[in-house]
């Protein structure tokens, strides 16, 4: 299994840019999916996270409003739309794929990730 993030970008405050993550190599739907990310000097944090078929959604607090994750079945393909970015929102941001379904905010369990697109929000 692959996982290949896209969708990044320079942008200014308050714009919006939605990330891709497309999976290849096996069918992901039946498997939680995150997204995560990582600013300079800064520690890997949790984002947002989809469940299995039926998309239970989990956020962030600081994204949580601004931020929509989904996923399109028949693509193989996950998303996140971010709106309102803020420049707190820099970072190189990750998607990862759990086949344990444990602790979802935790990288830990997350079992496979792409190599991660960069968004950086200028104020």
């Amino acid at each position: 299994v692959q996982l290949q993030a896209s969708g990044g970008g320079l942008v200014q405050a308050g714009d919006s840019l939605r990330l891709s993550c497309a999976a290849s190599g096996r069918t992901l739907s039946g498997y939680l999916m995150g997204w995560f990310r990582q600013a300079p000097g800064k520690e890997r944090e949790f984002v947002a996270a989809i469940g299995r078929r039926g998309g239970q959604t989990l956020y962030a607090d600081s994204v949580k409003g601004r931020f929509t994750i989904s996923r399109d079945y028949a693509r193989n393909t996950m998303y996140v739309q971010m709106n309102e970015l803020v420049p707190e929102d820099t970072a190189v941001y990750y998607c990862a794929v759990s086949f344990r379904s444990t602790a979802v905010m935790d990288g830990l369990s997350y079992d496979i990730w792409g190599q991660g697109t960069q968004v950086t929000v200028s104020s």
